[in-house]
């Protein structure tokens, strides 16, 4: 099999959980701002495809190199081994961007190396007219960044965080990716309880109990690699295999999602179905404050509305001064909050056992972390 230099992307906080989850599949990892590099074949494509839950894409870097002028960014493309991944029928669009740099039109690059990469076909393929592309497709980006050009194939098609359960979906939905990734971030495991209080269309629960059960979450969607010639389908198989076999089907768990608007909780309850865990995730109508338990070791994750229209914004922290109070009761209890007010910790009454920067979509916001104690019993 061939060896490729592969990136997962992620998103600006989340790379060292992404790190560690292509660490976890068996490759070394290098991280930089956004992205995480490895080495892999055609299984580990398949296999990063199915697992990563936190990423937003794996790509295929084909090159490197200084992009100063645009013969600069023709020839260097077009000295790259192309005719390694594309077919002589491969549809290959190209988009681009370009960030501090001299090549700043973004049109003319993706352009340019267009151009290039036919040229490098044409000569391998020995054509003279033009390639047809009416076959499988590989999306190419064009990214520069400070005059050093990266250009890469994306192996997933649609963003990983399509895991192909979300039916239906609120005004301000939460990614999967990051959902998942509050759920790593917890350290959560299937043998406490886990509840999220304010759970909109269901997305962390639902995150949390395919963490839960150990379910890859690409197991049930395809990937735009899988159409390619030397992507052969017993890869796919064989990795499906893999995930099949180490999925906990039967693990018990204790999930409860709620939220005050009962649309929601009727979304909630259909991508739970759509996803198979109907019987597994108690959803409810319920106002947050309304909160009581018997159980104790339990781990409360929640993104509470940010209260951006007028009249919200004081209703929630009014929400967030009683769950303050509530929590006081229930001292077992892990909280992580992901918010962007500012006085989050003023208004719950208690500073956070740690807090996390990360963003939520182009919101800046903050994951406020309170530890709980452990309980007598452990």
């Amino acid at each position: 099999m061939a060896k490729f230099k592969l990136v997962a992307t992620a998103a600006m906080g989340l790379e060292s959980i992404v790190a560690q989850e292509v660490q976890d599949l068996g490759y070394e990892t290098k991280v930089e701002n956004g992205k995480v590099y490895f080495e892999g074949d055609e299984t580990a494509i398949a296999r990063c495809n199915l697992w990563l839950r936190v990423a937003d894409r794996v790509k295929i870097v084909v090159g490197e190199f200084p992009a100063e002028t645009f013969d600069q960014l023709f020839e260097n493309t077009k000295a790259l081994n192309w005719e390694q991944y594309l077919p002589v029928d491969a549809n290959f669009p190209v988009s681009g961007k370009s960030v501090k740099s001299k090549l700043f039109s973004v049109p003319d690059c993706q352009a340019i190396v267009k151009k290039a990469i036919v040229e490098k076909m044409k000569l391998h393929y020995k054509r003279l007219g033009f390639l047809d592309e009416s076959g499988a497709t590989y999306k190419i980006e064009v990214s520069i960044l400070k005059d050093v050009a990266t250009l890469t194939i994306d192996t997933s098609g649609a963003g990983l965080h399509k895991r192909g359960y979300r039916q239906n979906q609120g005004e301000a939905p939460l990614k999967e990716t990051l959902a998942a990734a509050l759920v790593k971030i917890s350290r959560w495991s299937p043998t406490r309880p886990f509840v999220d209080l304010f759970c909109g269309s269901g997305t962390i629960p639902l995150e949390a109990a395919m963490i839960g059960q150990n379910i890859a979450p690409g197991y049930n969607r395809e990937f735009i690699s899988e159409d390619w010639p030397w992507m052969k389908a017993k890869i796919w198989d064989d990795a499906r295999n893999e995930a099949d076999n180490l999925a906990k089907y039967d693990q018990p768990l204790e999930i409860i999602g709620s939220d005050i608007d009962h649309r929601m909780v009727q979304i909630a309850q259909e991508n739970a179905l759509e996803a198979g865990f109907a019987d597994l995730i108690t959803f409810k109508q319920m106002q947050a404050t309304d909160f009581t338990t018997k159980l104790t070791d339990g781990v409360i994750i929640s993104n509470p509305p940010y209260g951006e229209r007028i009249g919200e914004k004081e209703e929630i922290e009014q929400v967030i001064k009683q769950l303050g109070d509530i929590m006081k009761n229930y001292p077992t209890w892990s909280v992580y909050m992901l918010s962007s007010m500012e006085n989050f910790e003023q208004l719950y009454g208690r500073k956070a056992t740690k807090k996390r920067k990360l963003f939520n979509g182009f919101i800046r916001t903050d994951l406020y972390q309170y530890w709980g104690q452990k309980s007598k019993r452990d």
